[in-house]
């Protein structure tokens, strides 16, 4: 309707029996429209679920050691922490020290290193290894997982297809 002063769009609302709901306060001139305000809000609150529901949630998983466990645990671990990262979510590696173990940091950051290594292909590192307290941590985060998620949508037909396209090339 283009700009028009505030009693004639009160009036022009009152005689569709409907409200006049300002869109755009920060724009010159401010932007109404005429609507029904509650189907307004009703659609708003929608569109809020709606891109609520579409958010990811990242998990953070933590896994524990301590500077003596052995390699076949820790093993155990590393597994669960593969799968956890495929899966999308943060792991946070802990080694806790106790009584004279706070000596010797260095073998704890080893550990982390090579769990670290291990996970390389699937992770990046988040956080480097530091110290808090008697516990050193270091988190690491899915890499790549939009590149995942594009292959689980592609039918198999068209996977296969630029197999063999990349394969003659």
């Amino acid at each position: 309707m283009g700009v028009v002063p505030i009693q004639k769009a009160l009036e022009i609302a009152r005689d569709a029996d409907l409200d006049l709901v300002e869109v755009s306060p920060n724009a010159d001139p401010p932007v109404c429209r005429v609507m029904d305000f509650g189907k307004f809000i009703y659609e708003r609150a929608k569109k809020d679920r709606e891109a609520k529901r579409a958010q990811t949630k990242v998990e953070l998983k933590e896994i524990r050691l301590r500077p003596k466990t052995n390699e076949h645990h820790r093993g155990f671990k590393v597994k669960d922490a593969r799968r956890w990262l495929g899966d999308g979510m943060k792991v946070k590696v802990t080694i806790r020290f106790r009584g004279r173990e706070m000596d010797y940091p260095e073998i704890a950051l080893e550990d982390l290193k090579e769990i670290a290594e291990e996970l390389s292909d699937i992770s990046v590192v988040e956080q480097r290894p530091q110290m808090e307290g008697r516990t050193m941590l270091v988190i690491l985060a899915p890499a790549k997982v939009a590149s995942k998620k594009k292959e689980k949508e592609q039918p198999e037909g068209q996977k296969q297809a630029e197999v063999e396209a990349e394969a003659k090339k």
